[in-house]
């Protein structure tokens, strides 16, 4: 491939050099190249950032002109050259440039294209989320640990997870659950929709019925993100630690206990109240509490006065704090029952 380039160059440089393009890429996927290193090929080749963008499998990945990864590049422009992984596809893989591409950047969109799509056909699948969330049977029995191995092995070559080798379930609060392929190097956003979601640990295929128990207690510790409900959207099962043995204790059912109860009553009592406790008790410090509710310093301690009056316990030291972030945690807890 090399010699002949080298004498297409002679004769037609753009020709060599579109050679020398496909040799890249078929090198890059011979070797197993994952996504940042196919998008870094197409920067560098093309002498701009180049962007791979696949929304359905929760992949973004910028590099710049100089092989730098940097994701936060902005929006996409539409005057920019793209290629789509699948000929009906939305566009996938981007060049930030403006102006005619010539027949290079040309080819360096279409095998940087065709070598994203056989990466994720082999780290993610070949359906997209949607795609494996169109058949819920098959998702049922694939996530019932009481279904036959075999069963659930069956389910999962029906959601295209047969060549996967880890996967996690997306628990959301609205709607059933979402299975998502995992790449070897955790690439990728889990698709909630916007939904309020609890995030199951990665595991292999067969494992997926504990990663659904696991994303059903970490979406029990989210919230509505609003003034009377703040916290968390999303949580990661990961993330919890001894946390998540509470969810095993208290539920809507479970009389609570004395803080939660003195909690309760400070919300009611004032509309600012659960926000600013919420922002006083997991923020590093009260200023930064204060900047996160677009409120002065003073006003911020004026209303800790009355809450802490509320609850009838400082909130300033560390233990105070404890039994706050503990309060609003099983707040939560109570609010949110088991799915």
């Amino acid at each position: 491939m090399k010699e002949l380039a080298g004498r297409l160059a002679a004769l037609d440089p753009d020709a060599g050099a579109a050679l020398q393009v496909i040799a890249y890429f078929d090198r890059l996927i011979e070797g197993r190249a994952g996504l940042e290193a196919l998008v870094r090929g197409a920067a560098v080749l093309s002498g701009c950032p180049a962007r791979l963008v696949d929304e359905e499998r929760g992949v973004r990945v910028r590099v710049e002109a100089d092989g730098t990864r940097r994701d936060d590049g902005g929006l996409l422009d539409p005057a920019w050259p793209s290629a789509p992984l699948t000929p009906d596809g939305p566009p996938a893989v981007w060049l930030e440039r403006t102006g005619v591409s010539d027949g290079v950047h040309a080819m360096v969109l279409e095998r940087a294209a065709a070598a994203a799509r056989v990466v994720l056909d082999r780290t993610r699948g070949r359906a997209p989320t949607e795609a494996r969330q169109a058949d819920p049977a098959s998702v049922e029995v694939l996530l019932d640990a009481a279904a036959t191995e075999h069963a659930r092995r069956q389910a999962a070559v029906r959601l295209g997870l047969r060549d996967v080798a880890a996967a996690r379930v997306v628990a959301t609060a609205e709607g059933g659950p979402l299975v998502e392929a995992v790449s070897a190097t955790g690439d990728g956003t889990p698709t909630t929709g916007g939904r309020r979601a609890g995030i199951g640990p990665a595991v292999p295929v067969r494992d997926l019925p504990a990663s659904w128990a696991a994303a059903r207690t970490a979406l029990r510790f989210t919230a509505e993100g609003t003034d009377q409900d703040p916290g968390p959207r999303t949580v990661y099962a990961d993330e919890l630690g001894g946390l998540a043995l509470l969810a095993d204790t208290v539920g809507p059912t479970t009389e609570p206990v004395p803080d939660v109860r003195a909690l309760e009553h400070a919300v009611a009592t004032a509309p600012w109240a659960a926000s600013t406790l919420n922002a006083v008790a997991f923020s590093t410090s009260l200023r930064a509490a204060a900047a996160e509710l677009n409120v002065h310093h003073s006003t911020l301690q004026d209303r800790l006065v009355q809450a802490e009056h509320w609850l009838d316990w400082p909130v300033h030291d560390p233990h105070g704090r404890l039994r706050l972030q503990l309060a609003l945690v099983l707040r939560r807890l109570h609010r949110n029952a088991a799915r």
